[in-house]
């Protein structure tokens, strides 16, 4: 049996005392949800842009790929959090900007998006990533 073990990187934003940035088992790698955090301030950033906060969480979720050994073409699965369904639109164009140049095997991983209320008011979109490693 493989040991779990603790993912983590300056390159995202520091997680709360309660939970991993990522958590590896195996092959298996669990990103933690992430917000529009800039790992260098610990500033949300872009607060009033879904699109904006979108490409900050992608690349928040890929440094924590990247520190467990994978990248976005490990990525079998991601969810999506939004506070509206009227910012489907705009995340959906920056998702798609930033995950299909990562995934040179053309596989995009799958996707499930939820409309829901986040942690903070600020806070307009959340995404994780499950991934499983060669």
């Amino acid at each position: 049996m493989s040991d779990k073990t603790a993912v983590s990187t300056t390159d995202a934003p520091a997680p709360l005392p309660v939970y991993s940035q990522g958590v590896r088992k195996g092959n298996i790698l669990q990103v933690s949800g992430q917000g529009s955090v800039d790992p260098a301030t610990g500033e949300f950033v872009f607060t009033d842009d879904v699109k904006g906060q979108t490409t900050r969480v992608l690349q928040n979720v890929e440094a924590i790929l990247t520190a467990g050994g994978g990248s976005f073409d490990d990525v079998v699965m991601m969810r999506v959090y939004l506070t509206t369904r009227d910012h489907f639109a705009a995340m959906n164009e920056a998702y798609a900007e930033f995950v299909s140049t990562r995934t040179p095997s053309g596989v995009l991983p799958s996707r499930t998006t939820v409309f829901t209320g986040l942690p903070r008011e600020d806070m307009l979109v959340e995404i994780d990533a499950l991934a499983v490693l060669s």
